[in-house]
């Protein structure tokens, strides 16, 4: 069986009932429908097992979907002198947030924001989003998670004090969305836009 993040469940369940009610009641065609809406749902929902790649000093892909932007000389309060690299996921990709790294959970703040379309580079400053700040052995990071047009909630499991282990699942984005990654000036970016990238599983660069 497919494994489903826990907060879809609402999603696939109540138009598969319903699709089980009207097919019941003879309504076929909007029974037929509803299944389709369940389907797509328990797709869009779906959280496959991952398998962090053994590579050294490794920072991995916090979600999947299309790189769109990788920037150098950001400057970011918690990590310093940094890179960010932007990933799009559309309403095909699978939406779990994963740890690009081993470490503590150090700050967790929501940001409510506009609603414009998320492959827009203004969208990581100005969309409703939550940053996750991460202190690893030897390097800060920062994930954001971030809405776009279609997303009306961003789901963050974990608060500071917590610790996550490399590619632990943290949180989820309903709907199309885009994950930011803030990694150190220092790292190695081994992704460009355009690239496809796995979360759990990408390496997207490698510490010095």
């Amino acid at each position: 069986m497919l494994p489903i993040a826990a907060e879809g469940w609402g999603f696939i369940l109540v138009p598969f009932v319903l699709a089980l009610l009207l097919a019941w009641a003879g309504w076929i065609k909007v029974a037929l429908a509803l299944g389709v809406v369940a389907a797509f749902m328990a797709f869009f929902f779906r959280d496959p097992e991952r398998t962090a790649p053994s590579v050294a000093g490794a920072i991995l892909a916090p979600a999947d979907g299309r790189v769109v932007d990788v920037r150098a000389g950001v400057e970011d309060p918690f990590v310093g002198l940094a890179q960010a690299v932007s990933i799009f996921l559309s309403p095909l990709d699978v939406h779990v947030n994963r740890s690009p790294l081993a470490g503590l959970v150090v700050d967790v703040a929501y940001r409510p924001g506009a609603k414009m379309a998320a492959y827009r580079p203004e969208a990581s400053e100005r969309n409703e989003r939550t940053v996750i700040a991460i202190q690893g052995e030897t390097a800060r990071v920062v994930v954001r998670q971030i809405a776009g047009v279609l997303a009306r909630r961003i789901v963050c499991r974990v608060r500071p004090g917590d610790k996550l282990t490399t590619g632990e699942r943290f949180g989820l984005i309903k709907f199309g969305s885009r994950t930011d990654l803030i990694v150190p000036a220092s790292v190695r970016l081994q992704v460009k836009p355009g690239d496809r990238v796995r979360g759990g599983e990408t390496v997207m660069g490698v510490l010095p």
